[in-house]
Protein backbone atom coordinates (compact mmCIF):
# COMPACT_ATOMS: atom_id res chain seq x y z
CA UNK A 1 0.00 0.00 0.00
CA UNK A 2 1.28 3.60 -1.04
CA UNK A 3 2.78 5.33 1.74
CA UNK A 4 0.97 8.42 0.08
CA UNK A 5 -2.08 7.53 1.67
CA UNK A 6 -1.14 9.52 4.91
CA UNK A 7 -1.56 12.68 2.63
CA UNK A 8 -5.07 11.99 1.60
CA UNK A 9 -8.62 12.07 3.23
CA UNK A 10 -8.76 9.58 6.29
CA UNK A 11 -11.32 7.18 4.02
CA UNK A 12 -8.88 6.84 1.63
CA UNK A 13 -8.14 3.26 0.27
CA UNK A 14 -6.75 1.08 -2.31
CA UNK A 15 -8.85 -1.26 -3.64
CA UNK A 16 -7.71 -3.56 -6.73
CA UNK A 17 -5.39 -0.93 -7.66
CA UNK A 18 -7.76 1.72 -7.33
CA UNK A 19 -7.57 5.20 -5.37
CA UNK A 20 -11.07 5.55 -3.40
CA UNK A 21 -11.84 8.05 -1.62
CA UNK A 22 -15.38 8.07 0.95
CA UNK A 23 -16.02 4.82 -0.70
CA UNK A 24 -16.15 6.35 -3.96
CA UNK A 25 -13.36 4.95 -6.74
CA UNK A 26 -11.78 7.77 -7.70
CA UNK A 27 -11.46 6.54 -11.33
CA UNK A 28 -15.42 6.37 -11.42
CA UNK A 29 -15.90 9.46 -9.80
CA UNK A 30 -14.08 10.84 -12.94
CA UNK A 31 -15.92 8.89 -15.54
CA UNK A 32 -19.17 10.42 -13.85
CA UNK A 33 -17.81 13.75 -13.53
CA UNK A 34 -15.13 14.67 -15.97
CA UNK A 35 -11.63 16.01 -15.67
CA UNK A 36 -10.17 17.71 -13.74
CA UNK A 37 -11.89 17.21 -10.42
CA UNK A 38 -12.13 17.94 -6.98
CA UNK A 39 -13.16 15.59 -4.56
CA UNK A 40 -13.60 16.20 -1.18
CA UNK A 41 -14.11 13.80 1.61
CA UNK A 42 -16.83 14.88 4.42
CA UNK A 43 -15.77 12.90 6.78
CA UNK A 44 -12.41 14.44 7.00
CA UNK A 45 -14.36 18.30 6.82
CA UNK A 46 -16.07 16.91 10.04
CA UNK A 47 -12.59 15.25 11.49
CA UNK A 48 -11.35 18.54 11.17
CA UNK A 49 -13.90 20.47 12.46
CA UNK A 50 -14.65 18.70 15.84
CA UNK A 51 -10.52 18.16 16.10
CA UNK A 52 -9.90 22.21 16.69
CA UNK A 53 -13.10 22.90 18.39
CA UNK A 54 -12.08 19.58 20.73
CA UNK A 55 -8.01 20.02 21.40
CA UNK A 56 -8.31 23.63 21.98
CA UNK A 57 -11.68 23.89 24.44
CA UNK A 58 -10.30 21.04 26.19
CA UNK A 59 -7.24 23.52 27.06
CA UNK A 60 -8.77 27.09 26.94
CA UNK A 61 -12.77 26.50 26.93
CA UNK A 62 -13.85 30.01 26.12
CA UNK A 63 -12.38 29.13 22.58
CA UNK A 64 -14.60 30.35 19.19
CA UNK A 65 -13.37 28.43 15.74
CA UNK A 66 -13.65 30.66 13.14
CA UNK A 67 -13.12 29.31 9.50
CA UNK A 68 -11.11 31.30 7.34
CA UNK A 69 -13.35 31.14 4.19
CA UNK A 70 -10.15 32.63 1.41
CA UNK A 71 -9.00 28.95 2.14
CA UNK A 72 -12.42 28.14 -0.01
CA UNK A 73 -16.32 28.00 0.34
CA UNK A 74 -18.98 27.68 -1.04
CA UNK A 75 -22.75 27.22 0.12
CA UNK A 76 -22.60 23.65 0.77
CA UNK A 77 -19.26 23.58 2.34
CA UNK A 78 -20.62 27.03 4.11
CA UNK A 79 -23.59 24.67 5.44
CA UNK A 80 -21.78 21.98 6.42
CA UNK A 81 -19.15 24.20 8.38
CA UNK A 82 -22.06 25.93 10.55
CA UNK A 83 -23.58 22.74 11.09
CA UNK A 84 -20.27 21.93 13.20
CA UNK A 85 -20.15 24.81 15.01
CA UNK A 86 -17.78 26.87 13.58
CA UNK A 87 -18.24 30.68 12.37
CA UNK A 88 -16.83 32.52 9.59
CA UNK A 89 -13.78 34.73 8.79
CA UNK A 90 -14.63 36.60 5.67
CA UNK A 91 -12.66 39.17 3.87
CA UNK A 92 -14.94 40.03 0.64
CA UNK A 93 -18.21 41.03 0.08
CA UNK A 94 -18.56 38.02 -1.45
CA UNK A 95 -17.38 35.48 0.87
CA UNK A 96 -19.72 37.18 3.36
CA UNK A 97 -22.93 36.65 0.33
CA UNK A 98 -21.55 33.42 0.40
CA UNK A 99 -22.29 32.33 3.91
CA UNK A 100 -25.21 34.44 4.66
CA UNK A 101 -26.69 32.27 1.86
CA UNK A 102 -25.86 28.99 3.25
CA UNK A 103 -27.68 30.01 6.33
CA UNK A 104 -24.63 31.59 8.82
CA UNK A 105 -25.54 33.33 12.13
CA UNK A 106 -24.69 36.88 10.60
CA UNK A 107 -23.27 37.55 14.98
CA UNK A 108 -21.08 34.58 14.13
CA UNK A 109 -19.65 35.98 11.04
CA UNK A 110 -15.57 38.28 11.56
CA UNK A 111 -15.11 40.44 8.46
CA UNK A 112 -11.31 41.06 7.27
CA UNK A 113 -9.04 42.71 4.87
CA UNK A 114 -7.20 45.36 4.55
CA UNK A 115 -9.05 47.17 2.04
CA UNK A 116 -12.87 47.01 2.54
CA UNK A 117 -14.74 49.10 0.06
CA UNK A 118 -17.98 51.44 1.44
CA UNK A 119 -20.69 48.96 0.12
CA UNK A 120 -18.72 45.97 1.92
CA UNK A 121 -18.57 47.75 5.34
CA UNK A 122 -22.30 48.99 4.41
CA UNK A 123 -23.49 45.28 3.77
CA UNK A 124 -21.84 43.91 7.07
CA UNK A 125 -23.36 46.45 8.93
CA UNK A 126 -26.75 46.55 7.64
CA UNK A 127 -26.64 42.66 8.00
CA UNK A 128 -25.24 41.99 11.46
CA UNK A 129 -22.14 41.40 11.43
CA UNK A 130 -20.32 40.60 15.10
CA UNK A 131 -17.18 41.62 14.31
CA UNK A 132 -15.63 43.81 11.90
CA UNK A 133 -11.36 43.29 11.98
CA UNK A 134 -10.18 47.29 11.18
CA UNK A 135 -7.54 47.06 9.78
CA UNK A 136 -6.48 50.58 9.34
CA UNK A 137 -7.39 54.31 9.98
CA UNK A 138 -9.17 54.79 6.74
CA UNK A 139 -11.57 51.85 7.55
CA UNK A 140 -12.12 53.35 11.31
CA UNK A 141 -12.79 56.14 9.73
CA UNK A 142 -15.57 54.85 7.35
CA UNK A 143 -17.32 52.75 10.27
CA UNK A 144 -17.37 56.32 12.12
CA UNK A 145 -19.37 57.42 9.07
CA UNK A 146 -21.70 54.64 7.91
CA UNK A 147 -22.63 53.21 11.78
CA UNK A 148 -25.96 55.07 11.73
CA UNK A 149 -26.42 55.34 15.31
CA UNK A 150 -25.41 51.89 16.04
CA UNK A 151 -22.15 50.71 17.82
CA UNK A 152 -20.32 47.81 15.65
CA UNK A 153 -18.14 45.50 17.74
CA UNK A 154 -14.34 46.04 16.12
CA UNK A 155 -11.12 44.23 16.75
CA UNK A 156 -7.72 46.11 15.61
CA UNK A 157 -5.65 43.88 13.58
CA UNK A 158 -2.09 44.26 14.52
CA UNK A 159 1.32 43.30 13.27
CA UNK A 160 3.49 41.91 15.56
CA UNK A 161 6.68 42.37 13.92
CA UNK A 162 7.00 38.42 14.16
CA UNK A 163 8.73 36.14 11.22
CA UNK A 164 6.68 32.95 11.00
CA UNK A 165 9.23 31.21 9.08
CA UNK A 166 7.17 29.91 5.81
CA UNK A 167 7.10 31.99 2.40
CA UNK A 168 7.27 35.80 1.54
CA UNK A 169 4.15 35.71 -0.03
CA UNK A 170 2.11 34.12 2.67
CA UNK A 171 3.63 36.00 5.48
CA UNK A 172 1.60 38.54 7.42
CA UNK A 173 2.61 39.26 10.69
CA UNK A 174 5.73 41.17 10.12
CA UNK A 175 6.23 45.06 9.96
CA UNK A 176 7.09 45.27 6.46
CA UNK A 177 3.19 44.26 5.74
CA UNK A 178 0.19 45.53 3.87
CA UNK A 179 -1.49 44.16 6.88
CA UNK A 180 -3.01 46.06 10.14
CA UNK A 181 -1.58 48.74 12.63
CA UNK A 182 2.32 48.57 13.34
CA UNK A 183 3.01 48.17 17.20
CA UNK A 184 6.82 49.63 16.79
CA UNK A 185 5.43 53.22 15.29
CA UNK A 186 2.62 54.09 17.72
CA UNK A 187 0.24 53.61 14.94
CA UNK A 188 -1.45 50.24 17.05
CA UNK A 189 -2.01 52.83 20.50
CA UNK A 190 -3.33 55.87 18.54
CA UNK A 191 -5.77 52.97 17.27
CA UNK A 192 -6.79 52.17 20.17
CA UNK A 193 -7.07 56.16 21.47
CA UNK A 194 -9.77 56.50 18.24
CA UNK A 195 -11.64 53.77 18.87
CA UNK A 196 -11.90 54.28 22.61
CA UNK A 197 -13.67 57.86 21.84
CA UNK A 198 -15.44 56.51 19.32
CA UNK A 199 -19.57 56.72 19.06
CA UNK A 200 -19.45 54.09 16.21
CA UNK A 201 -17.49 51.25 17.21
CA UNK A 202 -17.06 49.08 20.42
CA UNK A 203 -13.23 48.04 20.75
CA UNK A 204 -13.34 44.32 22.30
CA UNK A 205 -10.78 42.71 21.00
CA UNK A 206 -6.98 42.53 19.62
CA UNK A 207 -6.32 40.47 16.31
CA UNK A 208 -3.02 39.48 14.75
CA UNK A 209 -2.35 36.82 11.88
CA UNK A 210 1.30 35.74 11.50
CA UNK A 211 0.92 34.14 7.98
CA UNK A 212 0.67 29.98 6.56
CA UNK A 213 1.68 27.89 6.72
CA UNK A 214 3.32 27.75 10.32
CA UNK A 215 4.98 24.66 11.03
CA UNK A 216 6.52 25.26 14.17
CA UNK A 217 5.22 26.74 17.48
CA UNK A 218 7.45 29.50 18.33
CA UNK A 219 5.91 31.99 15.84
CA UNK A 220 2.36 31.76 17.88
CA UNK A 221 4.82 31.64 21.50
CA UNK A 222 6.88 34.91 20.85
CA UNK A 223 3.56 36.68 19.27
CA UNK A 224 0.98 36.47 21.96
CA UNK A 225 3.66 38.10 25.02
CA UNK A 226 3.85 40.92 22.47
CA UNK A 227 0.41 41.63 21.87
CA UNK A 228 -0.46 41.05 25.31
CA UNK A 229 2.06 43.05 26.53
CA UNK A 230 0.45 45.57 24.35
CA UNK A 231 -2.90 44.91 25.70
CA UNK A 232 -1.70 45.10 29.41
CA UNK A 233 -0.59 49.11 28.28
CA UNK A 234 -3.28 50.18 26.56
CA UNK A 235 -5.07 48.94 29.41
CA UNK A 236 -3.29 51.41 31.87
CA UNK A 237 -2.97 53.79 29.63
CA UNK A 238 -6.18 54.43 27.75
CA UNK A 239 -8.84 51.72 29.80
CA UNK A 240 -8.98 48.90 27.57
CA UNK A 241 -10.89 46.03 28.48
CA UNK A 242 -9.89 43.08 26.23
CA UNK A 243 -12.54 40.67 25.60
CA UNK A 244 -11.37 38.97 22.94
CA UNK A 245 -8.17 37.73 21.51
CA UNK A 246 -7.42 36.19 17.96
CA UNK A 247 -4.24 34.87 16.93
CA UNK A 248 -5.33 33.57 13.59
CA UNK A 249 -4.75 30.90 11.22
CA UNK A 250 -1.94 29.27 9.92
CA UNK A 251 -2.26 25.86 10.96
CA UNK A 252 0.20 24.13 8.76
CA UNK A 253 -1.23 20.77 6.66
CA UNK A 254 1.05 17.94 5.15
CA UNK A 255 1.83 18.38 1.58
CA UNK A 256 4.71 15.77 0.67
CA UNK A 257 5.64 13.13 2.65
CA UNK A 258 9.13 14.81 4.17
CA UNK A 259 7.18 18.01 6.21
CA UNK A 260 4.82 16.37 8.15
CA UNK A 261 2.19 18.74 9.88
CA UNK A 262 2.22 18.87 13.53
CA UNK A 263 -0.98 17.75 15.23
CA UNK A 264 -4.23 20.09 16.29
CA UNK A 265 -2.95 18.91 19.88
CA UNK A 266 0.26 20.55 19.26
CA UNK A 267 -1.08 24.09 18.24
CA UNK A 268 -3.84 23.80 21.05
CA UNK A 269 -1.36 23.05 23.62
CA UNK A 270 1.16 25.71 22.63
CA UNK A 271 -1.67 28.32 22.26
CA UNK A 272 -3.42 28.10 25.14
CA UNK A 273 -0.69 27.63 27.45
CA UNK A 274 0.99 31.17 26.24
CA UNK A 275 -2.40 32.90 26.05
CA UNK A 276 -3.15 31.73 29.99
CA UNK A 277 0.68 32.64 30.92
CA UNK A 278 0.56 35.76 29.34
CA UNK A 279 -2.16 37.13 31.27
CA UNK A 280 -1.47 35.58 34.22
CA UNK A 281 1.89 37.26 34.15
CA UNK A 282 0.52 40.58 33.40
CA UNK A 283 -2.52 40.47 35.38
CA UNK A 284 -4.79 40.51 32.68
CA UNK A 285 -8.37 38.49 32.70
CA UNK A 286 -8.58 35.98 30.54
CA UNK A 287 -10.21 36.64 26.80
CA UNK A 288 -12.40 35.03 24.68
CA UNK A 289 -9.84 33.17 21.99
CA UNK A 290 -10.16 33.00 18.62
CA UNK A 291 -8.51 30.53 15.91
CA UNK A 292 -9.10 31.06 12.19
CA UNK A 293 -7.92 27.67 10.41
CA UNK A 294 -9.17 27.41 7.10
CA UNK A 295 -6.44 25.48 5.28
CA UNK A 296 -6.25 23.14 7.97
CA UNK A 297 -9.89 22.23 8.09
CA UNK A 298 -10.17 21.67 4.35
CA UNK A 299 -6.65 21.19 2.63
CA UNK A 300 -6.48 17.20 3.50
CA UNK A 301 -9.97 16.98 2.85
CA UNK A 302 -9.67 17.40 -0.89
CA UNK A 303 -8.07 15.65 -3.56
CA UNK A 304 -7.52 17.05 -7.18
CA UNK A 305 -8.06 14.65 -10.24
CA UNK A 306 -6.61 14.76 -13.58
CA UNK A 307 -6.58 12.96 -16.46
CA UNK A 308 -3.10 12.33 -18.64
CA UNK A 309 -2.31 13.71 -21.96
CA UNK A 310 0.38 13.88 -24.18
CA UNK A 311 3.82 12.73 -22.81
CA UNK A 312 7.07 14.47 -23.76
CA UNK A 313 10.19 12.59 -23.60
CA UNK A 314 13.83 15.11 -24.14
CA UNK A 315 16.19 12.04 -23.98
CA UNK A 316 18.95 13.14 -20.98
CA UNK A 317 16.94 16.06 -19.77
CA UNK A 318 13.38 15.43 -18.71
CA UNK A 319 10.01 13.78 -19.49
CA UNK A 320 7.13 15.87 -19.34
CA UNK A 321 3.59 14.44 -18.21
CA UNK A 322 0.38 16.95 -19.34
CA UNK A 323 -2.70 16.66 -17.93
CA UNK A 324 -6.04 18.80 -18.35
CA UNK A 325 -5.48 20.73 -15.41
CA UNK A 326 -2.87 22.69 -13.84
CA UNK A 327 -2.39 26.87 -12.73
CA UNK A 328 -5.80 27.88 -13.71
CA UNK A 329 -7.24 25.59 -11.23
CA UNK A 330 -3.57 24.80 -9.03
CA UNK A 331 -2.15 28.05 -9.04
CA UNK A 332 0.20 27.47 -6.08
CA UNK A 333 3.33 25.73 -7.62
CA UNK A 334 3.50 28.64 -9.83
CA UNK A 335 2.87 31.40 -7.76
CA UNK A 336 4.99 30.41 -4.65
CA UNK A 337 6.49 26.85 -5.48
CA UNK A 338 4.01 24.91 -3.70
CA UNK A 339 5.42 21.43 -3.87
CA UNK A 340 2.55 18.31 -3.79
CA UNK A 341 2.68 14.52 -3.64
CA UNK A 342 1.24 12.31 -6.84
CA UNK A 343 -0.52 8.98 -6.74
CA UNK A 344 -1.58 7.28 -10.03
CA UNK A 345 -5.40 6.58 -9.03
CA UNK A 346 -6.27 3.81 -11.64
CA UNK A 347 -3.08 2.34 -11.26
CA UNK A 348 -2.02 3.07 -7.41
CA UNK A 349 -0.62 -0.29 -6.54
CA UNK A 350 2.36 0.07 -9.13
CA UNK A 351 5.27 1.05 -7.67
CA UNK A 352 7.21 4.14 -9.54
CA UNK A 353 9.47 3.53 -12.02
CA UNK A 354 10.13 7.27 -14.10
CA UNK A 355 11.19 10.38 -13.08
CA UNK A 356 8.08 12.97 -14.70
CA UNK A 357 7.37 16.20 -14.27
CA UNK A 358 3.61 17.15 -14.33
CA UNK A 359 2.62 19.86 -16.40
CA UNK A 360 -0.36 21.74 -16.92
CA UNK A 361 -2.25 22.89 -20.46
CA UNK A 362 -1.81 26.14 -20.16
CA UNK A 363 0.24 28.45 -21.97
CA UNK A 364 2.72 29.04 -19.73
CA UNK A 365 6.58 27.71 -19.32
CA UNK A 366 5.87 27.84 -14.96
CA UNK A 367 2.48 25.68 -15.54
CA UNK A 368 3.77 23.12 -13.36
CA UNK A 369 2.20 21.06 -11.04
CA UNK A 370 5.04 18.88 -9.89
CA UNK A 371 8.50 18.80 -10.59
CA UNK A 372 10.54 15.91 -10.41
CA UNK A 373 8.10 12.91 -9.53
CA UNK A 374 9.24 9.00 -9.50
CA UNK A 375 5.79 7.67 -10.58
CA UNK A 376 4.95 4.37 -13.01
CA UNK A 377 5.39 4.92 -16.67
CA UNK A 378 2.12 6.75 -17.89
CA UNK A 379 -0.15 6.97 -20.44
CA UNK A 380 -2.61 8.91 -22.15
CA UNK A 381 -5.67 8.42 -20.11
CA UNK A 382 -4.28 7.41 -16.19
CA UNK A 383 -5.80 9.82 -13.37
CA UNK A 384 -3.42 11.41 -11.70
CA UNK A 385 -4.46 12.30 -7.71
CA UNK A 386 -2.72 15.25 -6.07
CA UNK A 387 -3.03 14.99 -2.60
CA UNK A 388 -3.93 17.82 -0.17
CA UNK A 389 -6.04 20.28 -2.47
CA UNK A 390 -8.65 21.38 -0.79
CA UNK A 391 -7.24 24.69 0.31
CA UNK A 392 -6.74 27.50 -2.02
CA UNK A 393 -6.48 25.59 -5.27
CA UNK A 394 -10.15 26.69 -6.17
CA UNK A 395 -10.39 30.00 -4.39
CA UNK A 396 -7.38 31.01 -6.21
CA UNK A 397 -8.79 29.54 -9.68
CA UNK A 398 -8.82 31.64 -12.91
CA UNK A 399 -10.60 31.72 -16.37
CA UNK A 400 -6.94 31.69 -17.99
CA UNK A 401 -7.46 30.45 -21.78
CA UNK A 402 -10.48 30.81 -20.95
CA UNK A 403 -10.99 27.37 -18.99
CA UNK A 404 -13.91 26.17 -17.53
CA UNK A 405 -13.49 26.31 -13.48
CA UNK A 406 -13.66 22.49 -12.66
CA UNK A 407 -16.79 20.62 -10.72
CA UNK A 408 -16.57 19.68 -6.97
CA UNK A 409 -18.02 16.71 -5.57
CA UNK A 410 -18.70 15.85 -2.03
CA UNK A 411 -18.08 12.20 -1.37
CA UNK A 412 -19.67 10.18 1.81
CA UNK A 413 -20.04 6.50 2.30
CA UNK A 414 -19.86 5.74 -1.12
CA UNK A 415 -22.23 8.80 -1.98
CA UNK A 416 -21.07 11.68 -4.42
CA UNK A 417 -23.25 14.89 -4.28
CA UNK A 418 -22.18 17.72 -6.89
CA UNK A 419 -21.73 21.01 -4.65
CA UNK A 420 -20.49 22.81 -7.90
CA UNK A 421 -20.66 22.05 -11.28
CA UNK A 422 -18.26 22.64 -14.15
CA UNK A 423 -18.68 25.98 -15.89
CA UNK A 424 -19.79 26.05 -19.34
CA UNK A 425 -18.89 28.41 -22.19
CA UNK A 426 -21.98 30.33 -21.96
CA UNK A 427 -20.64 30.96 -18.46
CA UNK A 428 -17.47 32.87 -19.66
CA UNK A 429 -19.68 34.87 -21.53
CA UNK A 430 -22.16 35.68 -19.38
CA UNK A 431 -20.84 39.35 -18.07
CA UNK A 432 -19.54 40.40 -21.80
CA UNK A 433 -21.59 43.33 -23.23
CA UNK A 434 -21.74 43.45 -27.08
Amino acid sequence: MSDKLILFPETARIERGHLSIGGRDAAELCREFGTPLYVFDEAMLRTQCRGFIGEFRQRYPDTRVVYACKAFINRALAALLAGEGLGFDVVSGGELSIVLAAGAAPERIYFHGNNKSREELAAALGRGVGRIVADNFHELALLEELAAGRRQKVLLRLTPGIDPHTHKFTTTGIVDSKFGFSLVDGQAEEAVKLAGRSRAVELVGLHFHLGSPIFEMEPYEKAIPVVLDFAAAMKERHGLALQELSIGGGFAVSYVLDRPAPPIAAYAEAIATAVREACRQRRLAGPALVIEPGRSIVGRAGVALYSVGAVKRIPGVRTYVSVDGGMADNIRPALYGAKYEVLVANRAGEEGGEVVSIAGKFCESGDILVQDVRLPALRAGDILALPAAGAYCLSMASNYNSSLKPPVVLVKDGQARLIRRRESYDDLMRCDEV
